[in-house]
């Protein structure tokens, strides 16, 4: 009778196990539904906006698709410049490019939330589609605009760690160019965009915030005095040594016209002569999402103190 019973009392076990197991998985399943059905209300510069507790189809307008993809939320939709960046490429193979006036094509890929600037034309008609969210360009610090973004995507411990350790290793990074190339020697940052060439301040993408914010190297003078309040500077060929640093960070644009480096103003500027020109691809430098930043930053490293 013993004998009979103990393969009895097994079956009963693996039943009840599985129950067990059948229940809990549907209650996991059943927490992972509640959750991305959750809202969470973030404060917004517009004042308060429900949004998903855990987006999982996000849109992006404007600048920010690095931000979500280091915060690891799923894109579903980005822009062109967040598009043509080779640097996002192959993250963003499957996302559709979208603009502020493609509405058809962001309904079709069902966003549960959009961000953008707030510049984007046809916010009231993006906000029917989904919960929108605009930031205005340059309101707050490009590390805090990443806090906000941490915060929006309830994310806001993993933003901020990153926040933490980004700051030590630029600065860090700062005082060793320092110690290398003096503390009073110039940085300036320079592009030639459509036909016009632009000098940077120190909140404008292409490491600018690096360079400037966190490490404190030194722009010239001229730089200081027209570029820094509005963030860029348009200038002629002509001018050019006169806001050229001891070094020049060269954010270049392979598909336009580069020809005023041929120019015996360009070549003589002392910078150029010296080999402290530094060129990188204007369309991996743009922004100043931390994967930017971070590939930035490395570069800086590599090209200043030969690491």
């Amino acid at each position: 009778m013993k004998k009979l019973l103990i393969p009895f009392i097994l079956l009963l076990v693996l039943i009840t196990s599985a129950c067990s197991s059948e229940s809990t998985g549907k209650a996991d399943t059943s927490a992972s539904e509640e959750k991305k059905s959750e809202t969470i209300t973030y404060q917004s510069e517009n004042g308060p906006i429900e949004v998903p507790a855990d987006p999982q189809r996000v849109v992006v307008l404007s600048s920010f698709a690095g931000n979500v993809m280091a915060l690891d939320v799923n894109l579903v939709g980005v822009d062109s410049w967040s598009k043509m960046n080779p640097r996002f490429a192959d993250e963003l193979k499957n996302v559709e490019e979208v603009s502020d006036t493609s509405l058809e094509k962001i309904i079709e890929l069902e966003p549960d939330l959009i961000i953008g600037l707030s510049n984007i034309k046809n916010i009231d008609k993006l906000k029917e589609i989904a919960p929108t969210v605009t930031y205005t360009y340059g309101k707050v610090d490009y590390l805090t605009q990443h806090l906000e973004i941490g915060k929006l995507l309830n994310k806001e411990k993993e933003a901020q760690t990153w926040i933490d350790d980004f700051k030590k290793r630029a600065q860090t990074a700062g005082e060793d160019i320092k110690a290398k190339i003096g503390e009073d020697t110039t940085v300036s940052v320079i592009e030639n965009f459509d036909k016009q060439l632009y000098v940077f301040g120190d909140n404008w993408g292409r490491g600018t915030e690096i360079l400037y914010q966190e490490m404190k190297l030194k722009m010239p003078e001229k730089v200081k005095e027209m570029a820094l309040k509005d963030g860029y500077y348009a200038l002629s060929t002509e001018v050019l040594p006169e806001y050229a640093g001891d070094y020049i960070i060269f954010s270049k644009n392979p598909d336009i016209d580069n020809s005023f480096q041929e120019t015996e103003t360009y070549k003589n500027i002392p910078a150029v002569q010296n080999n402290q020109v530094f060129e990188v691809n204007a369309k991996e430098f743009y922004f100043n999402d931390p994967l930017t930043l971070d590939f930035q930053l490395d570069y800086f490293i590599k090209s200043f103190l030969g690491k």
